[in-house]
């Protein structure tokens, strides 16, 4: 597998992400191929879409100040994750616990990080249909069938930094059922799934980097996956009941968001 990152220019509200995509490409003298994947950064897609947020654009509620207070937060901030969670399990200093999209994620996705000074960047809007719709606009393009990637950062329990997460997928199986397969010593496999998706953001993730890099894109070339034209949101998650972390950590203090 090769992976290559793409450096592009600064990326602002209503760009043509596709066609920067490409002309980055282009300059570097590499060529996307049949079965390619592309994995973008969640932050220029919702850059693009203009999901940003003005931190003075909200009045904080007394349930973010009382927040802000216990994890050493910006009141606005806290009011713009509450607005953005589904549910907030407690905190650490600078980050809450919270659910959105049936993920575990640190402030819902809300981010100061690569954000205009006041700003701060949330998720995109609808990531799997942008996903397939940067898909789709690179096949017309360039005639080549690739699959496509949003990557965002994460946090692994107990361990320590940050590792990639597909936020959406198209064009490729996300993850790989192996529970029909048997081992080197001819075990059946009984719970194992591999998460392709997951493992290539982390991949792509560490070549973005978490700061100034201006790589937000990375061609991966020669990728394990298998190529569909049927993602489904749903093939990616697990229900908190049937999640071997969440089903047994008792969640504590749960705060029920709009």
């Amino acid at each position: 597998m090769q992976l290559f990152g793409i450096h592009t220019k600064l990326i602002k509200a209503e760009d043509d992400l596709a066609s920067i995509i490409l002309e980055g490409v282009k300059k570097q003298k590499l060529k996307i191929d049949d079965g390619n994947v592309l994995a973008i950064a969640s932050k220029v897609v919702a850059t693009v879409q203009s999901h940003l947020k003005r931190l003075d654009s909200v009045k904080p509620s007394e349930k973010a100040m009382k927040l802000a207070k216990r994890y050493d937060l910006e009141p606005n901030f806290v009011e713009i994750v509450l607005q953005e969670a589904e549910k907030v399990y407690g905190g650490v200093s600078k980050a809450l616990l919270t659910s959105k999209e049936h993920i575990l994620t640190a402030n819902a996705g809300v981010d100061h990080k690569n954000a205009p000074n006041g700003y701060v960047a949330l998720w995109p809007t609808a990531p799997f249909k942008v996903a397939e719709k940067i898909r789709r606009e690179i096949l017309a393009k360039t005639g080549k069938r690739v699959g496509v990637l949003i990557v965002d950062s994460r946090v692994t329990p107990l361990r320590m930094g940050t590792t990639g997460l597909a936020l959406a997928v198209a064009g490729f199986e996300p993850v790989r059922d192996y529970r029909a397969d048997k081992d080197l010593y001819g075990n059946a496999i009984s719970i194992t799934r591999h998460a392709v998706a997951d493992n290539l953001a982390s991949a792509a993730h560490l070549i973005m980097g978490e700061s100034n890099e201006q790589t937000p894109v990375v061609l991966i070339k020669k990728a394990p996956v298998m190529p569909t034209d049927e993602v489904k949101p749903s093939s990616v998650v697990i229900s908190a009941r049937r999640c071997l972390i969440t089903k047994h950590v008792m969640l504590e203090n749960v705060i029920e968001c709009p």
